[in-house]
């Protein structure tokens, strides 16, 4: 089984070494986009250097819902292939397990979003063409950003909430869309999950918190990367939610990698990295929200 290290440091890999990396990025590290408990949340940007295209993707930096720091070289590293079309990337870390829970590490992702977008005309992007991945635990927040997203408080003190959290993307690796069989409450769950402190939540909070449920017509365009031997978050997790998206009528893609598990190498990975490109230079393009 992959432990949270290993998830994060399997994408760094599968994504840093792949063909489609090229020319390094101007990075701004370790921006503040709030606080909890006298202890700052933030993100790293990855602009490209030449030929920017406006358009912002966030990684989710999360793998079993831990979110650690790393230096930006090596997170320079996974932006490449993205920063190299034209894209500025920002590294986005949440409130980490065991500290934090699921609901309080889907808070803080939703903030960094709202941060991004208030920020739109600093950091220079598009505020309206904003997309979002991650792995495992990173793919499941990306996924609640693109069907569970709010337009912002508009009453709020804080001028960040009242900023819209919505993405108009989202790719997907080996995502959990259900969490309210993998929790600590479900006498199911597979035994594997007891590794995961993050998983101690009751089913009511797992609800909340399940992509799964919120699936509307309005959510963003999706692409899920799921291999078909994951012993860790079955494939079956990405079937069911797909569906949901074809019921809703929204943009979405499957890509199923056979005899892959929990993450890709070789061939599989260099597809995986060239589908999420791909998926969005389609649907973060100036044309695309003409």
């Amino acid at each position: 089984m992959l432990k949270p290290n290993a998830i994060l440091l399997s994408i760094v890999l599968t994504i840093a070494f792949s063909p489609l990396a090229r020319a390094q990025s101007i990075v701004r590290p370790d921006v503040v986009y709030g606080h909890k408990y006298g202890l700052a949340l933030t993100y790293d940007v990855f602009a490209p250097e030449e030929k920017a295209n406006g358009a912002a993707v966030l990684f989710i930096v999360s793998g079993g819902w831990y979110s650690r720091w790393s230096p930006p070289k090596q997170m320079q590293q996974l932006a490449k292939p993205l920063t190299d079309k034209g894209f500025t990337v920002f590294a986005v870390r949440h409130g980490s397990s065991p500290k934090f829970s699921i609901p309080e590490a889907v808070s803080d992702v939703r903030r960094s979003v709202r941060h991004i977008r208030l920020n739109a005309k600093k950091l220079k992007i598009d505020p309206n063409r904003i997309g979002v991945f991650g792995m495992s635990a990173g793919g499941h927040l990306s996924l609640m950003l693109g069907t569970a997203s709010d337009k912002g408080n508009p009453d709020a003190s804080d001028p960040v909430d009242r900023v819209s959290d919505r993405v108009n993307a989202v790719v997907a690796y080996v995502a959990p869309t259900d969490l309210r069989i993998m929790v600590s409450e479900n006498p199911d769950r597979l035994a594997a999950y007891k590794n995961f402190p993050a998983l101690t939540l009751d089913i009511k909070s797992a609800e909340t918190a399940s992509p799964l449920v919120h699936v509307t017509s309005d959510d963003a365009a999706t692409l899920l990367l799921a291999g078909d031997k994951d012993e860790l978050v079955p494939i079956s997790h990405s079937r069911n939610i797909q569906a949901a998206f074809q019921k809703a009528k929204v943009k979405s893609q499957l890509i199923e990698f056979a005899g892959a598990g929990h993450g890709f190498q070789g061939d599989d990975a260099k597809k995986a990295t060239e589908s999420m490109v791909a998926w969005f230079e389609t649907h973060l393009s100036a044309k695309s929200k003409q």
